[in-house]
């Protein structure tokens, strides 16, 4: 089971979600629980880099390109396809010989606050070059507040 927990100045550790508090109610009170505690990423910038997909995908709008997928498979394959152009990638060789290119985890266990933030930037920079080439004033200045 996995909580996310907050620190507060005392020392003690709180359930940072409503979801995470009544995930606490199944244990017992006096019994003794090993935690495994793992630092996440900066929870403000992984929203606001979620935020940056979600406006790059709704300004993209690929229901053509990905139009046997689900909404959620849509916004997954955008999302490991501008990572792949911002060149977050990794390259694996095939039975055949071809090359097959995923895309980086972005996951904390994968990656490092700092390469994120790298990799964040040149995201935006991959945005700009294929997403919003024809965009518009209005649109493009919504994207400067992402930098």
């Amino acid at each position: 089971m996995k909580i996310t927990v907050l620190k507060t100045p005392g020392g003690n550790l709180f359930p940072a979600t409503d979801e995470d508090a009544e995930s606490l109610t199944k244990f017992k009170t006096g019994e003794y629980y090993e935690i495994d505690i793992k630092l996440t990423r900066n929870p403000a910038f992984l929203r606001k880099a979620m935020v940056f997909f979600k406006f790059c995908f709704d300004h993209w709008n690929g229901d053509n390109v990905y139009e046997f997928c689900s909404h959620a498979e849509q916004v997954e394959r955008f999302r490991k396809d501008l990572t792949i152009l911002a060149g977050f990638y990794v390259q694996t060789p095939r039975l055949d010989g071809t090359l097959r290119t995923e895309a980086e985890s972005l996951s904390f266990a994968s990656m490092t606050e700092d390469r994120f933030q790298e990799c964040y930037f040149a995201l935006t920079k991959a945005a700009m070059k294929h997403v919003f080439k024809t965009a518009d004033d209005l649109t493009y200045n919504k994207l400067i507040g992402f930098f």
